[in-house]
């Protein structure tokens, strides 16, 4: 899958904006670390980890349950507890400095495939920047599966080509904990001869000759560009399709010749 560059830097652009909205809907769970902040009482100010069970300990609170709470709640219930026999009209303020409880499994046609921890909020395309981009020979699907209700698996499809190639946000869908996600393959087909860099390339749905020489990138000086051949197998026999125009769409595993000129 080739991704066009100008329509991946805009929405870049766009998720730098919506991440602050993104960040108070997330819930703190173990392993974060929070930053407290009391206006005016500086010995009330701390940094503290969240703990396998999900609670904090605050100065003159002790331990407080923060697990799967999001950053104004846990404000809020700070706020209220201090108020309650401490401070008068407390000013309280909580940050996530570390995130480090949620992680998700990305596997298929990534350049780093693996397990990635979530820093906070994330949503599909940031979680492909941490995986180190599409592979080249991605296909056109990426599959996130969940957790769902009662126990069951809920099933996401996200179409990349939509998302990337025509700016479709509707598909740069949240990733939660416990995620697993994986990235399609697309299929394959080689191209040899007179072009400057014969190889296997993606070829899905739409490929044409003329995408797979650009692939390639582009014919050699030599490259007669009107005897092109194509070798297919058809019902598992090798068939030849001569002197094929640039247009000529592509199946998977197809090898496209690409002959010398001798004039």
């Amino acid at each position: 899958m080739k991704i066009k560059i100008s329509a991946l830097l805009v929405l870049c652009v766009t998720l730098l904006f919506a991440g602050e909205l993104l960040g108070k809907d997330y819930r703190v769970g173990p392993g974060d670390i929070l930053s407290v902040t009391v206006y005016d009482n500086s010995d009330l100010t701390t940094k503290v980890r969240v703990s396998s069970t999900g609670t904090i300990v605050m100065p003159l609170l002790g331990q407080v349950d923060v697990n799967n709470l999001t950053v104004n709640e846990i404000t809020e219930k700070l706020t209220k507890m201090l108020s309650e026999g401490y401070l008068v009209n407390p000013q309280v303020n909580v940050f996530v400095e570390e995130f480090r409880s949620k992680k998700v499994v990305v596997l298929g046609s990534v350049k780093t495939p693996g397990l990635v921890e979530l820093n906070g909020p994330t949503n599909f395309l940031e979680l492909l920047s941490k995986s180190g981009g599409l592979d080249k020979d991605a296909g056109d699907t990426a599959t996130i599966q969940r957790q769902g209700a009662k126990d069951g698996k809920e099933i996401n499809v996200i179409d990349l080509r939509a998302l990337i190639e025509r700016g479709d946000l509707s598909q740069n869908l949240q990733i939660n904990d416990g995620d697993s996600v994986f990235i399609s393959k697309s299929g394959m087909c080689y191209i040899t001869g007179e072009v400057k860099e014969p190889g296997t390339y993606p070829c899905g749905e739409g490929t044409t000759v003329l995408k797979l020489v650009a692939l390639s990138k582009g014919f050699t000086g030599k490259a007669s560009k009107s005897g092109i051949n194509v070798v297919r197998l058809i019902k598992n026999e090798k068939t030849v399709l001569k002197d094929v125009d640039l247009y000529t769409p592509l199946l998977n595993n197809d090898v496209v010749v690409v002959p010398e000129s001798f004039f």
